[in-house]
Formats: structure tokens, sequence, C-alpha cells
């Protein structure tokens, strides 16, 4: 069977490794991170909603044929 032989560590893979496997025990609020969570958190759902919201009743796929307009409210000419 192929893979019981012995593999070279290298210190750095090691190293990074740790550090990325232990990288929630050496987390702290620093603005930056509180900025970042609140945009991840809070901005891009409100966003996200908000896009949602604005554009919810503005189409009506419902029985439209080739040449009708998608909008629920007829564009004024």
């Amino acid at each position: 069977m192929a893979g019981h032989g012995y593999t070279k560590h290298d210190p750095a893979i090691e190293r990074w490794n740790s550090m990325r496997e232990n990288a929630y025990k050496h987390f702290r609020f620093t603005p930056r991170t509180t900025w970042q969570s609140v945009c991840g958190l809070l901005l891009v759902p409100g966003a996200v909603l908000y896009l949602a919201a604005h554009e919810d009743c503005k189409w009506s796929w419902m029985g439209k044929l080739k040449n009708e307009s998608l909008a629920r409210v007829q564009p004024s000419r």
C-alpha cells in the first residue's frame, strides 16, 4: 500500500496550520473586526432586504405574452 512511508514535515507549514487551527482562541474585537462584523451581520442583510422589498411588487410574470411588458404598472408614454 502506498502512503505509509516517511514524509518530511515543513516547520513553516506546521506553524501556519497550528496558527490557523487556534485562531479562535486569540480573537479580539478591535475597531476593524467590529466594523467587519457590523457590515456582515447588519448592512449586507439589510441591503438585501431593502432591495427585495423595493422590487417585490414591481413585476408580474403571470399570463404574459411575448410582446407584453412584465411591469405590474404600465410605464407612462
